[in-house]
């Protein structure tokens, strides 16, 4: 699986205003900065801008929606706040019948893809029995006995003696 991305840019400002405006209908959220770099996601930051000063070379970046109507809002969006249309919404029933997307080009020339492949109307699949989300757990507090060191376990298994044998 892909952790996260990085997308070259020249003009860091410019592209952090266009790509906050643009995702924002799919949940996209700039979650940390640092000079020159700029991480973006849902959750987290799987979406790296980073500046520099090297020629561009464009890419093409598709992110999921989970609903179609999040793709005409993230194209709408998207247009409003300077990119260039590459592909109004729409199905695009060569890859597979439900693959919905719509294509844009960033200021700086990238190809944005927002796609869905869910069913329309289609009931969400239920969680198996047993598979309940998991929550995020801390670690325990040692308390000042379980804190103290313990001395190591001596191994229960005796390593074999070496056999000198003389010749």
């Amino acid at each position: 699986m892909i952790d996260h991305v990085s997308v070259r840019v020249q003009d860091i400002g410019r592209l952090v205003d266009f790509y906050r405006a643009a995702l924002a209908p799919i949940g996209y959220e700039v979650k940390m900065e640092y000079p020159g770099a700029v991480g973006m996601g849902a959750e987290m930051p799987d979406l790296w801008l980073m500046q520099t000063d090297q020629p561009l070379n464009p890419t093409h970046l598709a992110l999921s929606s989970p609903t179609r109507d999040r793709i005409d809002a993230f194209y709408a969006a998207a247009l409003a706040a300077g990119g260039v249309d590459n592909g109004p919404p729409g199905l695009r029933v060569d890859y597979h019948p439900t693959y919905y997307a719509a294509y844009v080009r960033d200021p700086e020339g990238n190809n944005i893809e927002v796609v869905c492949h869910a069913v329309p109307g289609a009931p969400k699949p239920a969680r198996p029995a047993g598979k309940a989300k998991a929550k995020a757990r801390r670690p325990a507090k040692k308390s000042k006995k379980t804190a103290a060191k313990k001395p190591a376990k001596k191994s229960a298994k005796k390593p074999a003696k070496k056999s000198k044998k003389r010749r």
